[in-house]
């Protein structure tokens, strides 16, 4: 699966659970994760968009690991099947 089709199904599933996933662009900070999770009640993640398989290069997993040291939720979706989950983890307090 490519890459897009899974970030597009993402975006939409989050919208139909009630939240936002805008694109993350952060100049000057390389690495960052594609995609930020709003969901109600202040409930935020991120996630790396990958193909089907791929995995993510060092320096983002130097990200991810720098977020989830800070205590941010951080997924790494490589299948739309995870979509769900990914949804559940962030929406549960």
């Amino acid at each position: 699966m490519r890459e897009k089709f899974i970030e597009q199904k993402l975006v939409k599933a989050v919208k139909e659970s009630g939240g936002i996933c805008p694109k993350l662009i952060s100049p000057g900070t390389d690495g960052m994760p594609d995609r930020m999770i709003l969901m109600p009640e202040g409930r935020i993640g991120f996630v790396e968009v990958k193909s089907q398989g791929k995995k993510p290069r060092q320096l983002q997993i130097k990200r991810i690991r720098q977020l989830r040291k800070l205590g941010f939720m951080v997924f790494v979706l490589d299948g739309t099947e995870q979509i769900g989950g990914i949804i559940d983890e962030i929406r549960t307090p």
